[in-house]
């Protein structure tokens, strides 16, 4: 039977984080999230299996810099970096002070 979140548009967050390419294994994303290191909607997770989906935002340190984003789409496989952009899409601090 499939997983109930998924049928809901939902997936698990540490997943997401290595469908979308923020963690090269999903081990090292589960870690992240474990450690603390990620908000969900201005939140801080510690679970990794916590469930987001479109719409939530996410923000994280990645690559030397606040990585802050919001989901567009589940995903459904670990694709190319080109497939992977189009999960999410980025979002400027200003915009959000600015409430967008």
């Amino acid at each position: 039977m499939p997983d109930p979140a998924a049928r809901a548009g939902l997936i698990r967050l540490d997943k997401w984080l290595w469908q979308a390419r923020f963690a090269r294994s999903r081990s090292l994303a589960s870690a992240m999230v474990a450690a603390g290191a990620v908000r969900l909607n201005g939140a801080p997770v510690s679970k990794p299996a916590r469930n987001v989906g479109p719409g939530d935002v996410l923000t994280f340190a990645h690559g030397g810099g606040i990585c802050v984003l919001r989901i567009l789409a589940c995903g459904g496989r670990r694709g190319p970096a080109v497939e992977a952009r189009t999960l999410y899409e980025e979002i400027a601090p200003a915009a959000l002070e600015e409430g967008a």
